[in-house]
């Protein structure tokens, strides 16, 4: 407990979380609203589609998960940690559980502000969480978050920079997966175990074809997607931590 209680006032001492935290409520919450508002009449909106812009929140809040390591290694503080706390794993941990903690609590207020503010736009449209599948799409957005940020403490770790965490994790989560189709034969193939694809099919369920939304390829279940995502940042958090218990400070 004192571990977590040192690293959330190490957290919140600096202002990027709240920098992010608002940049990731303004994307996703104003994208549903501005998406809402800009439906023509005869086009109703649905519960998943007011989460359109979650992709740009989980990036905001990966921004916000490598600072968190990036930061103490870039003034010299992560030293002072670990002379502090010997068990480099104890510190570490305790420090991605804060920051996957508070990427749960935005992505949830950022859900639910988006589904909230659609329904207040557009009432005439059927936007009840009538249905397990609408729950996810609602919710799951913080759970997502969670894992994002614990796969980005991971990166920061591994990196120790900030630019070049932050760029790794933005032209990966954004741009690099999809690129991957483009391999001849074997791409679709991978692409299908890609996480944050993989990380889609939970929220998404695969998208809807009739509205326009990508489907996600991933071969999974909702529920093994949930699974195969937080397994992949559990597995890379424990490499991370592993080199920082290796290599000097």
């Amino acid at each position: 407990m004192t571990l977590l209680a040192v690293e959330r006032i190490k957290l919140f001492t600096t202002r990027s979380p709240w920098w992010c935290a608002l940049i990731t409520l303004g994307l996703v919450v104003g994208l549903a609203g501005m998406f809402a508002a800009a439906a023509p009449d005869g086009v109703s909106m649905d519960v998943q589609t007011t989460q359109i812009g979650y992709q740009f929140g989980a990036a905001v809040i990966m921004v916000l998960a490598a600072l968190s390591v990036t930061t103490e290694y870039r003034f010299g503080t992560i030293r002072t940690t670990f002379q502090a706390v010997p068990h480099r794993g104890s510190a570490l941990v305790a420090k991605t559980a804060v920051v996957a903690l508070l990427s749960l609590v935005i992505g949830e207020i950022a859900g639910f502000g988006a589904w909230g503010i659609a329904k207040l736009i557009r009432p005439q449209d059927n936007l009840a969480l009538s249905t397990t599948a609408d729950w996810i799409n609602v919710a799951g957005v913080g759970v997502l978050f969670a894992f994002a940020s614990v796969i980005a403490v991971a990166v920061g770790i591994l990196i120790r920079h900030s630019a070049g965490a932050i760029a790794l994790l933005l032209i990966y989560s954004l741009a690099a997966e999809n690129l991957i189709q483009l391999i001849p034969k074997a791409g679709p193939k991978i692409h299908q175990w890609m996480p944050f694809n993989v990380a889609d099919k939970f929220l998404r369920g695969g998208g809807n074809l009739e509205q326009g939304r990508p489907l996600s390829d991933a071969p999974l279940s909702p529920g093994w997607a949930l699974a195969y995502f937080a397994g992949f940042s559990i597995v890379l958090l424990a490499i991370a931590i592993g080199v920082a218990k290796k290599r000097d400070a």
